[in-house]
């Protein structure tokens, strides 16, 4: 364990893999002849930050530590699958919405997502109902200083040319496994949860936006967390918990027959539908063929093998142990993952074979 872990951050040189090359050669070849502009929807698998800047919530050390060698409000060592989606493009990370001190005009989109967001109940800050009145209230303001003359900001055809991307539901269904809610108590909760994205969809259409890109949830038994704090486990060839996967896969399922539907219902959208689930439980299945070791274990927790996590000493908190810098880890904290498995999700999700629609990532800066 000692060799293993350690509370050192080294300054490790950070090298190029294949398939983060893959994303750089994605990026020179992206066709956009438009400005991307993206909006994002979500929870902490897709906050850059908005949880520090909206509660002052202290994201420490050593998130951020592979790649920004700070912590930037990601609950990750380094970038997020949205932060490689976007370098795709070779645009700017997005910025959260709440921060006011980047100096950001949020001229190529802004985040709206924040830690441990779900869509029920609607109006709990940060909610997805609260995301998409926080968004009202931006492009009613961003239009009223571009009226006035401001040609710094997203126009009105910035706002309907964006991308919508929505990423949430994991907490909806966490929170009621939690609250020990049966497994199927759980499921009958999946139409609120669904009904509340549509809603959100039709929303943001009905202003304008005809471009979305949905993410479906990932394997939530196969989180280090979830395995370290169940009791009973009913586990899966892999080790994951079988119950909470398959609740994940019922949610998928809804939200894939949802944007089925709403293709046919808002006749000029696009919307496409990415299968995060099947790339993830992929990266963990065969985790030693992408480099990986110990799938279902945290690299930055407590309490070493077999899944290094303790709800009382969680990375980043007094007592964490963090595997070396180098490390070949799926799971940064036990409920994230690292950069490294970031970088693989992330040339998944722009090899199209994911998307229903078979879509490029730049599909809405194309003319």
């Amino acid at each position: 364990m000692a060799s293993f872990f350690s509370n050192a951050h080294s300054s490790a040189l950070i090298t190029l893999s294949p398939l983060l090359l893959l994303l750089l050669v994605s990026a020179a070849e992206s066709q956009c002849t438009k400005k991307p502009v993206i909006f994002n929807f979500g929870d902490s698998n897709s906050d850059t930050g908005g949880l520090v800047a909206g509660l002052g919530f202290p994201v420490n050390p050593p998130n951020g530590r592979t790649f920004f060698r700070r912590s930037t409000g990601r609950l990750s060592d380094g970038r997020l699958l949205i932060d490689f989606l976007c370098q795709s493009l070779n645009a700017s990370l997005l910025s959260p919405y709440l921060d006011s001190l980047t100096g950001n005009k949020f001229t190529n989109g802004a985040n709206f997502a924040v830690v441990g967001s779900s869509t029920l109940p609607k109006y709990v800050p940060f909610s997805l109902n609260i995301q998409l009145m926080q968004f009202l209230h931006f492009k009613s303001r961003t239009l009223e200083l571009v009226t006035a003359g401001s040609e710094s900001f997203v126009n009105d055809e910035g706002f309907r040319n964006a991308l919508y991307m929505i990423d949430i539901g994991q907490n909806d269904l966490a929170d009621s496994f939690a609250k020990n809610l049966s497994y199927v108590q759980v499921i009958k909760r999946i139409p609120s949860i669904t009904i509340q994205i549509k809603n959100a969809i039709k929303t943001l259409y009905d202003e304008g936006g005809r471009n979305f890109w949905i993410h479906n949830t990932g394997p939530l038994g196969c989180l280090p967390q979830k395995l370290s704090l169940v009791q009973l486990k009913d586990l899966d060839p892999y080790g994951c918990l079988s119950s909470y996967n398959a609740a994940a896969a019922l949610f998928n399922e809804a939200l894939r027959r949802l944007s089925q539907e709403m293709r046919s219902e808002l006749k000029d959208a696009n919307i496409v539908y990415v299968d995060i689930y099947a790339i993830k439980y992929d990266l963990i299945a065969n985790s030693t063929k992408y480099g990986f070791s110990s799938p279902l274990m945290a690299c930055c927790g407590y309490g070493g093998p077999p899944y290094n996590y303790d709800i009382r000493v969680t990375c980043g908190q007094p007592g964490y142990q963090v595997c070396k810098e180098g490390s070949q880890f799926i799971s940064w904290d036990g409920i994230h993952f690292t950069d490294a498995a970031n970088s693989i999700i992330a040339s998944k999700v722009l090899s199209m074979n994911y998307s229903t629609p078979r879509q490029k990532f730049d599909f809405f800066c194309r003319s």
